[in-house]
This record gives structure tokens, C-alpha cells and sequence, in this order.
């Protein structure tokens, strides 16, 4: 599951900073100087199984033969790759990060960084909600135009056929908002036929936003701890 952003958090996603000049740029990846091994171009943000929304990489073999490698971050192996299975994803780490891929002899290395933005950022996925305000147990956006609950609840999520922790978000008026957890649209909301939607929350940070055309985006970051619940 992946997600992008803009710089305004519209959309989650930023171009990655590629410091080696021995790799060279093709669609949507980018190719190490052995040209046996690649990365992607850009970082991206996917649903880490653990802790949430968080910054991720594909990196591996390219056109692969015979060769197996390994692929590593900052120096820690995180996977091996063969041409049965030449892809890996790699989950980033906050600030500069290292990939490299080897092969053989050949060490391609690719560049990412994913410096916070602002203090106490998880990491770079998470957008700054530090402009909402609090009333007992709801959280209201900058916008005033949604609210969501703060404490999660527990329901069966027909979808997924388990329980799940979720959060309810409430239009706060007559608006048209697009509703999307994690960036993944879910419905709409227009404050009088559709003015509430419960939004279930995968394992570790959920982001969930509720977009006003291009006027505005309401975010709200919630903790599903492990994705799971005990119904009462």
C-alpha cells in the first residue's frame, strides 16, 4: 500500500535526495553504475506491518541472471535478493540513509533523506497536526471544518472480518470533504445526508484526512497499537 505527499501535505510524498552520481535515472527508479542492481527514484510512504504509515524504498537486482544479493541499510543487512525474488522493500530510518545493494564484488549505493520536519515528528509521513485544538474527548481541526473522537473504540470491520480499533470523524458543518486513512479515499462526507464516517485504524500510526477540495485538509494521526481489539 503506498501513498504520496506534496510539500503542503495534500498528498504524502517527496522526491528523495540522490547524492551518488554513478547512478542514473530511469522511470521511476534509478540504476546503480554496475547496472545489475536499482532503487527506487523517490521515497514514497506505505503502511509499515508494525508501526504505521512510515517512509519506504524498493531496491534489489536489475534484469537479474544468475547473481543473488544482498540489500542493506545504513550498513545492516535488511534482505537478501536472488532472481527469483530481486525486490526488497526497505523501511527508511529519520534523516540521511544509505542503501546499497551487492552484488558479488559490486557494492551500488543510493542515497534517501528523510529528515523530520518539525519537532517530535515520527517521521516524515506523519503531517504536523500541532494547529488542532482539543474538547474533552474530540479533536478539532485548524479548519473547524471536521472533528474526529480521540480515544479509539473497538467493532467488527466486515472488511478485514476482525475487530479493529477505529475512531469516528464528524463533518463540522455543510462541507464536501474527501475522507482518506493513510491515503487510501474512503468515502465523503457533506454534513447532512453523510455527516460521520467510523474510520478503523491499522497497526501503529494512521493518518486520516478529510480534504475541502482545494481549500483546505484536515489531518488527524491516530495509534491503532497492534491493528487489533478485544470487543467488549
Amino acid at each position: 500500500m503506498m501513498c504520496t505527499r506534496d510539500l503542503a501535505w495534500g498528498l504524502l510524498a517527496v522526491s528523495a535526495s540522490l547524492a551518488f552520481t554513478s547512478a542514473s535515472a530511469a522511470t521511476g527508479i534509478q540504476i546503480g553504475a554496475s547496472g545489475k542492481t536499482y532503487a527506487s527514484a523517490a521515497w514514497q510512504c506505505g503502511l509499515h506491518p508494525v508501526d504505521g504509515l512510515a517512509p519506504f524504498v524498493q531496491a534489489g537486482l536489475y534484469n537479474p541472471k544468475r547473481a543473488s544479493g544482498t540489500v542493506s541499510l545504513n550498513g545492516s543487512a535488511v534482505a537478501t535478493v536472488s532472481p527469483r525474488s530481486p525486490d526488497a522493500t526497505v523501511w527508511l530510518s529519520n534523516g540521511l540513509d544509505t542503501v546499497t545493494v551487492a552484488t558479488g564484488k559490486v557494492v551500488d549505493s543510493y542515497s534517501f533523506d528523510v529528515s523530520v520536519t518539525y519537532p517530535g515528528q515520527p517521521n516524515i509521513c506523519i503531517p504536523d497536526t500541532g494547529a488542532n485544538t482539543y474538547s474533552g474527548d474530540l479533536e478539532y481541526a485548524a479548519s473547524l471544518k471536521s472533528y474526529a473522537v480521540v480515544t479509539p473504540g473497538c467493532a467488527f470491520n466486515a472488511l478485514t472480518g476482525r475487530a479493529q480499533p477505529f475512531v469516528n470523524l464528524f463533518d463540522n458543518g455543510r462541507y464536501l470533504l474527501n475522507v482518506s486513512v493513510n491515503n487510501i479515499p474512503l468515502t465523503q462526507l457533506n454534513g447532512t445526508t453523510r455527516a460521520h464516517v467510523p474510520v478503523f485504524l491499522s497497526a501503529g500510526l494512521n493518518v486520516i484526512s478529510a480534504a475541502n477540495g482545494s481549500l483546505s485538509t484536515d489531518y488527524y494521526v491516530r495509534d491503532g497499537g497492534t491493528g487489533t481489539c478485544a470487543l467488549p
